[in-house]
This record gives C-alpha cells, structure tokens and sequence, in this order.
C-alpha cells in the first residue's frame, strides 16, 4: 500500500515558468549552467547548480555554494518569482517528446515507505551523491526537484488524469533546448484529491525510475528531522517528499550505451576474435547498426558496424541480473575482454544515453577520443519491475528515462 498525500506546492507564476523552469541538476555541469542562465537571474539553476554565482572552477561542494542554494531559494520568493499554493494540491504534469504524450501525478510518497522498501530500488547509490543532495535538502529545507516514479497503472487514476486534462493547464510550454513539451495541471477538488489519496493506497508498491539519490537523500532527511524533533508525530511535512508518479504502460526504457577509449593493447583483429569466443560477429558495414532484440548488440570501431549476438550458454534467461544485456556485455566484452572491472570508478569508459542517438557513438569514436563503442538494446519496464520487486539490483548505467522531468514547476517544503 502506498502512502501519498497532497502538499502546498510552491510554484513561478504561469507567466514566469519559462524563465524559471530548468533541466535537472545532475544532467549538465557547471558550465553549462552557467551558460543556460546566462542573463536570466529567475533560473532555477542558480538554486539547483548555485555555483554559477561564483568564479568559473568553484567547487560546487563548498559550504558557501549551499549556503548560496538557501539564500536564492529565499530570493525568489520575495520577488514573487516563486508562490506557495495557499492549500494541499495534487498536481498532472505531462511531457511531449516525439508525439507522444505521458501523464504523472505530483504527490508527495512516504519517507516510511522508503525506508520500509515498499519504494522499490533498482539502482545502487553512492554516499558522497546521497550526501551532497541531503545538504541541498537541509540547506533549502524543500525537494527543490521531484523524482521520477512509476506505478502499475489503474484504469480509474487514468480516468482521473484524463478528466482532468481536459481543463486549461496552468503550464503550456516547449522547452528551449530539448524540443520536449511540458504541460501542468492544478487538482484542487477535495473529492477528487481524497479518491486518489484512496487509490493510491491500493498500490502495493513505487518503483524509482529516475533520481535514486534524490529519494535517498530526501528520505534520510526526513529521518533526520524526526530525530531532531522531541514532539514528532508522524504528521509533519518533513516524513513526505516530492515524487512525480507516472503508470508504467505510458513508460519507455531507452538504450544506455558505452564507448571505450582503449583496447586493451589489443589490435582490432585479435579483439574481434576474443569477442567470437561468445558472441557471433558479423561485420554490417559504415552503415549505423542498431540492436533489434535481446542479446544483439552493436559495435563500431575502426569505422565499421558489427552485429554482436550472444551465444547459447552464456548467459541465464533465469537469472535476473545475469540474463540483463548490461551484465553480458559488462561480463564478457568489458570484463574479460577489455579489463574494465568497475563501471562506477574506471576511467577508461563513459556513458552515454540513447537519447543522442548511435551517431553520437560513432562521433566520439571517429574523434579518436574513444577507440570502440557498444550500443545495447534497452531494459523493459518488466524487466525493471521484476528486478526490483525480487530485491535485486541493476548493474550501473542500465537505465535511461527521457524525457528527463523539468526542475521549477513545482517545490515541496519540509515545513
């Protein structure tokens, strides 16, 4: 059963959104914030990315740049460029890319449902990531920027969303930038907010789809805050945090792929028959090759395309993890192959989303910045559920969700 609640949402007035609105935190660096705002002192990023207020190579973990984050946030909304709802609202906010349209609800999930696992994990976190956004957490004493949920869709939610949509959206906007429509609804009827609250504890559980350190973060905060608190009673705003909640028939994984900038001092021929030990290899030309099912998988290097199809035996179709495209590749291509052990710490590969496309694979090769590239066929929902809900844990660099939620359209406050 999953608890949810409504909350005053603290949002730009509809004529400000653009200006305020922002790509989140932990897509962009600090320069590129720094560039976006440019000229724009109604950005989100100088909360979210507060850094770009100081000289260029400010480290972004500075106690001063927190203190930044807090002093904005208060800023903003003594200018009116950030209004707090006067009651306990859900929110809909749905995204556009390529014609296709998704529909969330904006709620604030249970910091006991985290801590109990009824929100169901997929990834590992990192402490020092977990760390950094709790004192942005603390510091603001708000989830300036929600997270991505899934839930098992129910025909009456969706029934609700689509009633709902069917007024005039507060937000109605194209994202400079990606292209992607943002679109946001208010749900003020009480009926209407008690029936989802209700519907919403018939869900067994959440999935976090997209911000493990922002839902680690903002539950351990509210762990803290119940600590600190001699009087707690289990109502306060902090045992609550932001959450945009999507159902997982409107959701699609995307490709999460890799480059490598080395061979491991192999030459290209000996590589490709170290990789026919277990995959059948079949060149496919200068032609860009995309993966078409389980187990198929696309290189390029030197200039040519190659099919890569795992063979029987190595790997189990009843193994959740093992049967995972992520952990075959990562096994026996980047392990044994090319000799790099861990994802999360070796310097030698970098990531990159399906939402630039295999052209990107194939620039960063030809560059001569990276010497070889793999593209993979994505992660299913299904899949994703059934790992989390078995208590397993994806291998790094799994899964990307796009579009990613835009930052600013609403804030929930811990108080």
């Amino acid at each position: 059963m999953a608890i949810i609640k409504p909350f005053k949402g603290i949002r730009p007035p509809q004529n400000l959104v653009e200006k305020v609105a922002s790509r989140p935190y932990d897509v962009l660096n600090s320069e590129e914030a720094r560039a976006e705002a440019e000229g724009n002192p109604m950005s989100l990023y100088h909360i979210i990315k507060p850094e770009i207020d100081f000289a260029i190579g400010t480290d972004e973990h500075e106690e001063k740049v927190y203190s930044k984050a807090a002093e904005n946030f208060a800023k903003f909304r003594q200018e009116g460029w950030l209004v707090q709802d006067t009651t306990e609202k859900y929110y809909v906010y749905a995204q556009t890319m390529n014609g296709k349209t998704q529909y969330g609800l904006v709620v604030c999930a249970s910091v006991d449902d985290y801590l109990n696992e009824k929100i169901k994990k997929h990834e590992l976190t990192r402490r020092d990531k977990e760390e950094d956004r709790m004192k942005h957490v603390r510091v603001n004493n708000a989830n300036i920027e929600p997270v991505f949920f899934a839930y098992p869709h129910q025909d009456e939610l969706d029934a609700i969303v689509a009633e709902t949509i069917k007024g005039t959206p507060v937000y109605d906007f194209v994202a400079s930038g990606d292209g992607f429509g943002h679109h946001f609804w208010v749900i003020d009827n009480a009926k209407t907010i008690a029936r989802i609250t209700e519907l919403f504890a018939t869900v067994p559980s959440l999935y976090i789809a997209d911000g493990h350190h922002r839902s680690a973060a903002a539950a351990l905060v509210g762990a803290e805050k119940r600590t600190q608190n001699p009087n707690h009673t289990g109502t306060e705003e902090y045992n609550y945090f932001m959450a945009v909640c999507f159902p997982d028939n409107q959701l699609n994984i995307i490709d999460y792929n890799r480059v490598v900038k080395d061979l491991n001092n192999l030459t290209d021929e000996e590589f490709l028959a170290k990789l026919s030990t277990n995959f059948e290899v079949e060149p496919k030309g200068t032609d860009v090759y995309k993966p078409n099912k389980l187990h198929n998988f696309s290189l390029y290097l030197s200039g040519t395309w190659y099919s890569l199809t795992a063979k029987a035996g190595t790997y189990n179709d009843n193994d959740p993890i093992g049967v995972l495209d992520v952990t075959i590749s990562s096994n026996l291509i980047l392990d044994e192959v090319l000799g790099i052990k861990d994802l999360r710490s070796d310097k030698r590969i970098d990531f990159i989303g399906g939402i630039r496309g295999l052209g990107e694979l194939k620039r960063r090769v030809d560059s001569g910045e990276m010497r070889v590239a793999l593209a993979l066929y994505p992660v299913s929902m299904k899949q994703l559920i059934d790992i989390a809900n078995t208590g397993n844990i994806m291998p790094p660099k799994t899964t990307w969700f796009e579009p990613k939620l835009r930052s600013g359209l609403v804030i929930h406050e811990l108080i």
